[in-house]
C-alpha cells in the first residue's frame, strides 16, 4: 500500500468520516436514552436496560456509520481503496448482511439483559419475606435465579451464533445435525440426571423443605441439611446421612413447616374422672405457657380433643399444643414434665395392669 500523494486531503477526509460516524452514534444512543427515559420511570429499570446498554448501542451505530461513510468520502478525496475487493459489494455487504448482524447481536444482548432483570425480580419475589428462614430463601432464590439466567444465555447465544453464521454464508446444517445427535445422546445417557433437576428446580421453587427443616422422605426421617438441584441430604438422630435423588422422592412430609404440632395422649382409669384430668392437663400447659423460656415458642394453648380411645382397662384422653417450627419437642418434653407434677399432686395415675384369675371348684 503506497501513501498518495494527495494524503493531507485523503487524511482529512477519513478523519471528518469518523468524526461524523461518532457524532452521529453519540447522537442516536443519547436520543435514544432520552425517549427510554421519559417512557420508563423505574430508575433501577434504566440503569439496567438504558443506561448500561447504550455505550454498545453507539458503539455498533459507530461501526455502521464508519462503514457508510469511509468508503465514499475516500473516493472523494482522490483515493481508490484497493484492497483486493470491490468497495460498492463491501458496502453493500455492509448495510445488507452486516447490518442484520448488528441487529441479531443487538436483539440477543437486550434478550439476555431483560431475561436477566426478570431473574432478580424473581429472586426478590422469592425471598420477601422475615424471620429465620429469609436467609435459607434468598440462597435459593439466588441458586434458581443463576440456573435461569444461565440456561436463557446460552440459548439465545446458541440461537444468535447460527443466525449469525448464516448471515456469513455458512452452511448450518452439519451443525445442527451434529447438535441434535449430540442431543439425542445425552438425553438417553442423562435422564436421570435431567430429570432429577427438574424434580429439584420444582422442589426448590416450591419451598416444599428447607434446610433445617424435619422431614420424612420416602419413610426416611431426619433434619434437612442439604437441597440441592440434584439431591435431597437428611441425617438421621443417629446421625446417619441419607441422599435421596430428588427424581426418587416418592413422598416428602415436612413436620416443621410453618408452624408444628406436639401431641400428647394420657391413659387413665376408669374409676378417675376425665374431667379432672383434663384440667389437670391444662393447669400443666398454662405453667408452660407463662414461663419466659418457652413462651416465646407457643404458637396457642393446649388444645384437649377428649377421649380418643378405650378398652377394657383404660380411657386415652389426647391433646396437643402448637408451636414454632422444630420447638415442638422442646415444649413437649416440658409440657410432660410438667403434667408429671399435677398429676402427682391430684393424685392422678396411669391404670395398673390387673389380672383376674377364676377358679372353678371341681366337686368330684
Amino acid at each position: 500500500m503506497t501513501i498518495p500523494p494527495n494524503w493531507p486531503l485523503v487524511t482529512l477526509a477519513l478523519g471528518l468520516a469518523l468524526l461524523l460516524s461518532y457524532l452521529f452514534a453519540e447522537f442516536v444512543s443519547r436520543l435514544a436514552q432520552s425517549v427510554l427515559h421519559a417512557i420508563i420511570e423505574d430508575r433501577d429499570v434504566q440503569k439496567q436496560f438504558v443506561d448500561r446498554p447504550r455505550r454498545v448501542v453507539q458503539f455498533l451505530v459507530f461501526l455502521v456509520a464508519a462503514a457508510t461513510l469511509v468508503p465514499p468520502s475516500l473516493t472523494l478525496a482522490g483515493y481508490r481503496m484497493t484492497f483486493g475487493g470491490n468497495p460498492d459489494a463491501l458496502l453493500r455487504w455492509l448495510l445488507g448482511a452486516g447490518l442484520r448482524i448488528v441487529i441479531i447481536a443487538i436483539a440477543a444482548y437486550f434478550v439476555v439483559r431483560t431475561g436477566s432483570a426478570a431473574t432478580r425480580r424473581f429472586e426478590r419475589e422469592m425471598s420477601r419475606g422475615t424471620g429465620l428462614n429469609v436467609v435459607e430463601r434468598t440462597k435459593r432464590a439466588q441458586t434458581l435465579g443463576r440456573l435461569l439466567q444461565k440456561a436463557l444465555s446460552v440459548l439465545v447465544v446458541a440461537i444468535a451464533g447460527l443466525m449469525i453464521l448464516r448471515e456469513l454464508s455458512v452452511d448450518i446444517t452439519p451443525a445442527l445435525t451434529g447438535a441434535g445427535i449430540a442431543g439425542l445422546a445425552i438425553g438417553f445417557g442423562a435422564q436421570t440426571i435431567v430429570r432429577d433437576v427438574i424434580s429439584g428446580f420444582f422442589l426448590i421453587l416450591e419451598d416444599q423443605c428447607r434446610v433445617g427443616d424435619v422431614a420424612v422422605v420416602n419413610g426416611q426421617g431426619g433434619l434437612v441439611e442439604e437441597v440441592n438441584l440434584r439431591t435431597i441430604v437428611l441425617r438421621d438422630e443417629e446421625g446417619t446421612v441419607h441422599v435421596f435423588p430428588n427424581g426418587e422422592v416418592k413422598t416428602l412430609a415436612n413436620k416443621s413447616k410453618d408452624f408444628s404440632y406436639y401431641v400428647i395422649t394420657f391413659a387413665v382409669g376408669y374409676d378417675d374422672d376425665p374431667g379432672r384430668v383434663i384440667a389437670a392437663m391444662r393447669d400443666a400447659s398454662a405453667a408452660v405457657e407463662s414461663d419466659p423460656e418457652f413462651k416465646p415458642h407457643i404458637l396457642a394453648p393446649l388444645e384437649v380433643s377428649g377421649i380418643d380411645s378405650f378398652d377394657e382397662a383404660k380411657m386415652v384422653i389426647k391433646a396437643r399444643i402448637k408451636t414454632v417450627p422444630l420447638k415442638q419437642w422442646l415444649v413437649g418434653r416440658e409440657l410432660r414434665r410438667r403434667m408429671v407434677g399435677v398429676f402427682a399432686e391430684r393424685g392422678i395415675a396411669p391404670p395398673t395392669g390387673r389380672m383376674i384369675v377364676t377358679l372353678e371348684k371341681n366337686e368330684s
